[in-house]
């Protein structure tokens, strides 16, 4: 079992940066593969960023450029920084981990461990 928690989120106009980070906790980090998803009210969950347990990753259109993610193993911590956010970067951003680690998926399906989320807020 993996428990995730998120932390980071808040309210930033348009244009600013804030920096997500997810704690996780019970089994070795490393032997995971991590992401970030998001949901918006009304919306169905959305991938936005993995990576390998080595660190390889990979983004959606909509994020890269704008959003990095890293994880730093010796701390069992992932992290999304995201920069130049847009009103529609709005949602809940959830954390997850997938025993796969070598993988690179954007499908919530391949994932198997979820966080409670984090909420992120984009002012116009």
């Amino acid at each position: 079992q993996v428990q995730l928690v998120e932390s980071g989120g808040g309210l930033v106009q348009a244009g600013g940066s804030l920096r997500l980070s997810c704690a996780a906790s019970g089994r070795t980090f490393s032997n995971y593969a991590m992401a970030w998803f998001r949901q918006a009210p009304g919306k169905e969950r959305e991938f936005v960023a993995a990576i390998r347990w080595s660190g390889g990753s990979t983004y959606a259109d909509s994020v890269e450029g704008r959003f990095t993610i890293s994880r730093d193993n010796a701390k069992n911590t992932v992290y999304l920084q995201m920069n130049s956010l847009k009103p529609e970067d709005t949602a809940h951003y959830y954390c997850a981990a997938s025993r796969l680690s070598s993988g690179l998926y954007s499908a919530p399906a391949k994932y198997d461990y979820w966080g409670q989320g984090t909420q992120v807020t984009v002012s116009s």
